[in-house]
């Protein structure tokens, strides 16, 4: 299973009128971090836009579990639970030092420029599949 951990301070732009991040900036925090994880694999989005592939969000499950507040110093683990020829899908758990704030599942497709789905890459899927990224 692929993995990868990125640190995400809470920004002050994030929170809400009680101080709590929210919850739309969770999803923007799991987006961080797939890329961050792609990004380790050696992969490039801009290389698979050219190509004219996409990965969009076909699926998305979150599950809050504590607030997280302005300046607090998270840590964000995404994972590869399961790859298929043409969608990838990503665990995601968000902790405040070991305090569990909040676990998700996602599935990506892979599309075309008109959003047909297509196969991932061969090259794409032998890098999620090849290496642990923490």
């Amino acid at each position: 299973m692929i993995q990868h951990t990125v640190e995400i301070r809470v920004r002050y732009s994030e929170t809400d009128a009680m101080g709590f991040l929210h919850h739309s900036n969770y999803l923007s925090y799991f987006e961080v971090g797939r890329t961050e994880l792609f990004r380790a694999q050696g992969g490039n989005y801009r290389r698979m836009e050219e190509l004219g592939l996409y990965f969009v969000v076909a699926k998305i499950e979150v599950r809050y579990r504590r607030p997280a507040r302005y300046d607090d110093q998270l840590s964000l683990k995404t994972e590869i639970s399961r790859v298929t020829p043409a969608k990838l899908e990503h665990h995601y758990c968000l902790m405040r030092e070991n305090e569990v704030l909040a676990e998700a599942d996602s599935i990506i497709a892979c599309v075309n420029r008109v959003g047909e789905v297509q196969r991932i890459p061969e090259d794409l899927v032998e890098m999620t599949t090849s290496k642990d990224h923490t």
